[in-house]
């Protein structure tokens, strides 16, 4: 057999590629210098703004969801029939979505990276290889429609990020922070492909379309001639529901890891502040967005049928998730290491309306309460970027980098300060940054609507918890100091590139959150 490959619909994640291989050798073969550093950082930089273009060619295409890498269905699985076709690789708005927000994201986190390789000590062309990388895998992900390309573009999106921590030599922070990231992740890895193969094994395929249709009792697994059989040998005693459950959860489980959910997120205050600064901000927003496409993926899309057993699951998780973040930054002194835990609340925000899909319709990919998750994961990535950008201001005149760092920021660096404190108002929820108020009420609704009002009222609690890290850090920015430390002007023009980029889509959210509502509320429809 055949496959038909159509180079249009994976133009995206072979751009980067190509770029990536790109950078790699005009790295070996260009001189050592500052001239090759900022060369090497523009292409980057142009080739994730032509696979940007790419995303909008396909939105602006529309025609519906393409796909590639398709097998007729009577080959998916040894129990399957009919003549259409189950693919690995889709491209609906889902995908869109989050292949935008990972590459808008991307040219944020590469104009960081420009100003933290100009100090020198971090090899400019590994650290762009592997950036680019980190950026096949994460839109490659949400375009993964069986399991085990979910896995290779998790791992793909992962494994980069270890040596990008480490890349900072002779730092023991860095090599600590790459270390722990490596071990967790190695976990995670092998609690999930752990359920994969579970779940592998009870429905005899990785496609995800037709995992749904096993696990829902429409279509027959091995062992089984018809879905009558199958619905008969689930209820046999062979124990086969349990082990359904067994996978499910241990999926849950590796994908909690990577997006840093409660329990599964002691690693990431440790990490976000040994990494450099822009990895850390990589962290926080693209492979995050990964873990969450996964995730919504199995889901929604393997695993419908199974929302009476996730459901609970992800509503626990969720609440524990906000709660803890939100307590643990209330204790911070680091800013890195309050954005770490904020980080965390968030996830679990954007958790939430997860465990209500079920209740409000069948879950998929075009339920509000997927559209409630992605729409407050693209606010809140903007929200995020910006804080770090100008943390990074901060952290080139400043050694430790803490809160009390930033008192009286705003009479060293006005500018600065006021872009700080709209990104953190935003993450607050409060006027004028209503970009994460609209996020916010967006989540509660579906919540609401959902049935789930013990979670919501969680939600509101942790909310006005989260309002006293981030109005106290606001507050120091403009309080008057005896001494008046240096200023961030020092820094090159890119990080204010990045901090004005986040800056204006921030705004831009605040002003106009229809942009982003109306976009998710439709991420996957035909």
């Amino acid at each position: 057999m055949i496959q038909q490959i159509d180079y249009f619909v994976i133009a995206v994640p072979l751009v980067l590629a190509l770029v990536a291989g790109l950078v790699l050798m005009l790295d070996a073969f260009l001189p050592r210098g500052g001239r090759t550093q900022t060369g090497l950082g523009l292409v980057s930089l142009g080739g994730i703004v032509v696979a940007l273009g790419l995303v909008v060619a396909q939105a602006v295409r529309g025609g519906g969801p393409r796909a590639t890498f398709c097998v007729p269905e009577s080959l998916a699985t040894p129990a399957g029939a009919g003549s259409a076709a189950a693919c690995s690789f889709v491209v609906d708005r889902f995908t869109l979505i989050f292949a935008g927000l990972v590459l808008v994201a991307a040219v944020v986190v590469v104009l960081m990276s420009m100003s933290e390789l100009a100090g020198g000590g971090i090899p400019a062309g590994e650290w762009y290889f592997l950036v680019l990388c980190t950026l096949v895998g994460a839109v490659t992900l949400p375009a993964s429609r069986d399991l085990i390309m979910l896995v290779v573009a998790l791992e793909l999106v992962s494994l980069p990020v270890f040596a990008l921590t480490a890349l900072k030599r002779y730092d023991g922070r860095s090599s600590e922070a790459a270390v722990k990231l490596f071990l967790v992740s190695v976990v995670s890895t092998a609690v999930m492909l752990f359920g994969v193969s579970l779940l592998y094994g009870i429905a005899g395929t990785v496609y995800l379309s037709r995992l749904a249709s096993v696990f829902s009792g429409t279509a027959a697994a091995p062992g089984a001639a018809t879905p009558e059989a199958h619905s008969a040998l689930l209820a046999a005693d062979h124990g086969l529901p349990g082990v359904v459950t067994v996978g499910l959860v241990l999926v849950v489980a590796g994908f909690a890891f990577k997006i840093a959910a409660v329990p599964f997120h002691s690693w990431a205050a440790d990490v976000y502040q040994g990494a450099p600064v822009p990895v850390a901000a990589l962290l926080s927003v693209i492979s995050k967005a990964a873990g969450f496409a996964g995730l919504i993926l199995v889901l929604v899309t393997a695993l419908p049928g199974q929302a009476a057993t996730w459901a609970p699951i992800i509503a626990i998780v969720a609440a524990l998730t906000m709660t803890v973040g939100n307590l643990l930054a209330m204790r911070q002194r680091s800013a890195v290491r309050l954005l770490a835990w904020s980080s965390v609340a968030q996830s679990g925000y954007i958790l939430a309306p997860l465990a209500v899909a079920a209740r409000t319709g069948a879950p998929s990919l075009t339920s509000g309460a997927v559209g409630a998750s992605v729409a407050y994961l693209v606010i809140y990535a903007a929200m995020n970027l910006g804080a770090f950008a100008v943390v990074m201001l901060v952290s080139r005149t400043t050694a430790r980098n803490e809160l009390d760092d930033y008192r009286g920021l705003a009479f060293r660096s006005p500018m600065a300060a006021i872009a700080l404190a709209f990104c953190l108002i935003c993450l607050a929820g409060l006027p004028p940054g209503l970009a994460g108020l609209f996020a916010k009420v967006v989540v509660f609704r579906e919540i609401i609507e959902g049935g789930a009002g013990w979670l919501a009222v969680v939600m509101a609690v942790n909310t006005v918890i989260g309002l006293y890290y981030y109005v106290i850090w606001t507050a120091r920015l403009f309080t008057p100091v005896e001494a008046v430390p240096a200023g961030v002007r020092r820094a090159l023009p890119a990080v204010w590139v990045a901090v004005g980029i986040a800056l204006v889509v921030a705004l831009l959210f605040s002003v106009a959150p229809q942009l982003v509502l109306g976009v998710t509320a439709l991420s996957a429809s035909g």
